[in-house]
């Protein structure tokens, strides 16, 4: 399926692509996109049953994740693209990276997992999603995206909205894409040249899991961020742009 998209940027640019993380909308990107948008064609999408995208019957597999990427840089006529994406995004990232290598150009995992257990966690957020909606997650959802000191602030407003927003089937089938991960073999296979960034207090996915993906993807560079948590994007602008901007403009120096 074609996701709803926007893309900005200059004609004749090469294609970036950002990917969402569970429970956000394109949106999560406003803060990337006026410095990205300089540079490169900047190609945001909502994943399944979030923002502006449709929510298909589920479960979901990251597979299909994967494929809407695919049949979107297709629509576009876009051959090769770099490729950001938080969380689920990263892990669409991962996907793209080892079964369609020759789509993806550069590469930059944020606050993300190879591989998220116990799986059974994640399917009970399913099911909640399904009982209760999205907007029974907003609170501890916002717990784990943000610091403290950040989570209290009015920045934290969008994002609530949003996730109050996503079809309850969708997040759910998104979930259930997360419960089945396994990319860890896959890794070594990786040949972008990747950037894996951590927020240093994110409980979603901490450092180590970063750790893991640098150590096992050749030549990934580590970044971890102080005073950042699960949506470092949003909390920490500034310090990820810089990272983003020099690592996507390597291939063109």
């Amino acid at each position: 399926m074609i996701p709803h998209h926007d893309l900005t940027g200059p004609d004749g640019a090469e294609v970036l692509v950002l990917s969402n993380s569970l429970g956000t909308a394109l949106g999560l990107w406003d803060g990337q996109l006026p410095v990205l948008a300089e540079h490169f064609r900047v190609l945001r999408y909502d994943q399944r049953g979030h923002g502006g995208t449709a929510a298909p019957p589920g479960p979901y597999r990251l597979g299909e994740l994967g494929t809407d990427v695919l049949e979107l840089l297709d629509r576009l006529g876009v051959a090769r693209a770099h490729f950001a994406g938080v969380s689920l995004g990263g892990m669409t990232g991962m996907w793209l990276a080892q079964h369609a290598p020759e789509r993806i150009g550069r590469l930059a995992l944020i606050c993300t997992s190879a591989e998220l257990t116990p799986r059974q966690a994640w399917r009970d957020r399913a099911a909640q999603a399904r009982r209760e909606g999205t907007t029974s997650m907003v609170a501890s959802s916002l717990e784990r995206w943000f610091t403290p000191a950040f989570a209290g602030g009015d920045e934290v407003v969008p994002f609530a909205a949003a996730l109050s927003a996503c079809d309850d089937e969708g997040y759910a089938s998104c979930a259930e894409a997360i419960a089945e991960l396994d990319l860890v073999d896959g890794l070594p296979r990786i040949t972008a040249p990747t950037l894996v960034l951590a927020g240093r207090e994110d409980p979603a996915t901490p450092p180590p899991h970063a750790e893991r993906i640098a150590a096992a993807v050749p030549g990934a560079r580590l970044e971890i961020l102080d005073d950042a948590s699960h949506l470092a994007v949003a909390e920490r602008p500034d310090a990820v742009n810089a990272l983003l901007l020099d690592h996507f403009t390597r291939s063109a120096r």
